[in-house]
């Protein structure tokens, strides 16, 4: 097969040639646990890329993906590669509001939309002075639409666009922990990217694997997860389109029966405390990995009691599409994000830009194939993120004397405290080892003098009782990681703020006080 720019030859049209036309690529896990075989998905990519001609979609027009992990989602995005459409995922979790935004934003033509989720963009989408076709998959069409199965009526595969591996190929809007979303643009040879470096050399995935990633297709984390590392070396994903809850996650292991699951230090933390009740299926687990945040060591630990197996955490970016620093097999130390994945380079510098020594505390930068092309439509914050080959990640590190990286927290998430520098992460993570405590988050506030102090947000494990734990709270991160750390406030909560890739925003947490 000639080679090709485009990312769509590489991770779906070659698998005719090598011999996988039959084999299963994705398998849903619920409902009529639908399956999508290789040729299958050459097949119906091809036919997408037709009707998206035959609609007057052209090349480099915006199409955007409101679509659940169901097997329509991996059609749709490889077949707007094939057609040189720009697919955007988008989170399916979002407000009305943040929908109008991104459509006005993106100036999409064409929107694509899982019937379950088109009642909250309606309202936008019906509005919208750009759109000219509306996609619903699943059931009959509301007015305005076109169902899919009648937008495919009658298309056979088309010829894939020739691109160049710096062309782009698709925008991730990015969480919005911090604020609204930002659409990050990212080229054809950044899937690749990816694949070669974390899946190939860390992750180790192989062509006899199933993979089941809890996060979803529209994360950055999630789509290498569950789609260009499986399809890279013609191994089965698990599509799962519900919310990923313990009780929900441990069946899809126990039927689903995968040997590599990607998971999230939150769900992680649920699901520990739920296995260690119920037990665990029988099943074995070859590998599983977090990103999204850091893992709290002690989650880790706990995991690997269970099942036996470690958790491979790392650090990644919608920026830099998936993990760039990360724990390896057989080489991991908990409490830590590990070394710099073959392919990447990374550093520390301080507020100067000026490089970080060993022990100190700096923003980490990053230098990879996989790094976006920027932002659309905000310069200023393209400028400020990427420097030259560097791309800056928000995030406070420490370099140990082993060469591993400690997280620190967020660079808007760290304060001082008497003159010396605190990490929320790391009184985090002396408060989740404490058997009472589910999940903490720590964020500055001022005393009555003025002066930045710790406070905690508590939710506790089923079962423990506020009453008395307050003063033992503090004292116990005294014990742990130093007496100036210990939070002067501790706030009891049934949950905490988080985006729907897991990250608790702390700023919320910051805003309540």
């Amino acid at each position: 097969m000639t080679e090709s720019g485009n990312a769509a030859v590489y991770f779906v049209d070659r698998h005719m040639a090598e011999g996988r036309a039959d084999k299963t690529a994705f398998r849903e896990a619920t409902g009529d646990q639908r399956e999508l075989s290789f040729a299958a998905l050459a097949d119906q990519s091809g036919c997408v890329a037709t009707a998206l001609g035959r609609a007057g979609i052209t090349r480099d027009s915006r199409a955007l993906m409101l679509v659940l992990d169901q097997i329509e989602f991996p059609a749709i995005f490889w077949g707007s590669l094939k057609a040189g459409v720009i697919p955007v995922p988008l989170n399916t979790l979002l407000a009305t509001s943040v929908y109008d935004a991104i459509l006005n934003d993106s100036r999409a033509t064409c929107l694509f939309v899982s019937e379950e989720l088109w009642p909250v963009i309606q309202p936008a989408a019906v509005v919208s002075p750009y759109l000219t076709r509306i996609v619903v998959i699943g059931g009959a069409a509301p007015e305005g639409t076109q169902a899919y199965d009648d937008f495919m009526d009658g298309c056979g595969p088309a010829a894939v666009v020739d691109a160049s591996p710096d062309d782009v190929a698709f925008w991730l809007y990015s969480s919005g922990s911090t604020g609204q979303p930002k659409g990050v643009r990212h080229v054809h040879g950044a899937i690749r990217a990816t694949s070669d470096t974390y899946g190939a050399q860390v992750l180790g995935i192989e062509e006899n694997d199933v993979i089941y990633s809890a996060a979803k297709l529209f994360f950055a984390y999630g789509m290498g997860n569950g789609m260009s590392f499986p399809l890279a070396v013609g191994a089965t994903a698990i599509l799962f389109d519900g919310r990923p809850t313990p009780d929900g996650v441990t069946d899809i292991l126990a039927t689903g029966k995968p040997t590599i699951f990607c998971g999230v230090p939150t769900l992680y933390a649920a699901m520990v405390a739920h296995l260690e009740k119920e037990g665990r299926p029988e099943i074995a687990l070859r590998r599983c990995i977090s990103a999204g945040e850091a893992l709290p060591g002690e989650i880790g630990r706990k995991w690997q009691e269970i099942w036996g197996t470690d958790i491979l955490d790392g650090v990644g970016s919608t920026e830099m599409l998936h993990i760039f620093l990360s724990n390896a097999p057989g080489d991991v130390v908990y409490g830590t994000s590990g070394r710099a994945v073959p392919g990447y380079e990374v550093r520390l510098v301080d507020e100067n830009s000026q490089d970080v020594g060993q022990g100190g505390i700096g923003e980490l930068l990053v230098r990879g194939a996989s790094a976006a092309d920027g932002y659309w439509n905000q310069r200023d914050k393209s400028r400020s993120t990427f420097e030259g080959e560097w791309t800056r990640t928000g995030d406070k590190y420490e370099r140990a004397e082993d060469g591993r990286f400690i997280y620190c927290g967020r660079t808007d998430d760290m304060f001082k405290v008497s003159g010396i520098w605190v990490s929320p992460f790391e009184v985090e993570q002396a408060l989740i080892s404490h058997p009472a405590v589910l999940e903490a988050a720590v964020v500055a506030a001022r005393d009555d003098k003025g002066l930045e102090k710790p406070k905690a947000y508590i939710v506790l494990q089923e079962g423990s009782e506020a009453g008395g734990l307050e003063q033992e709270l503090k004292e116990y991160v005294k014990e742990k990681v130093g007496k100036w750390k210990y939070p002067r406030w501790v706030e009891f909560a049934a949950d905490l703020p988080k985006t729907a890739t897991g990250k608790i925003q702390r700023f919320k947490l910051r805003d309540v006080d």
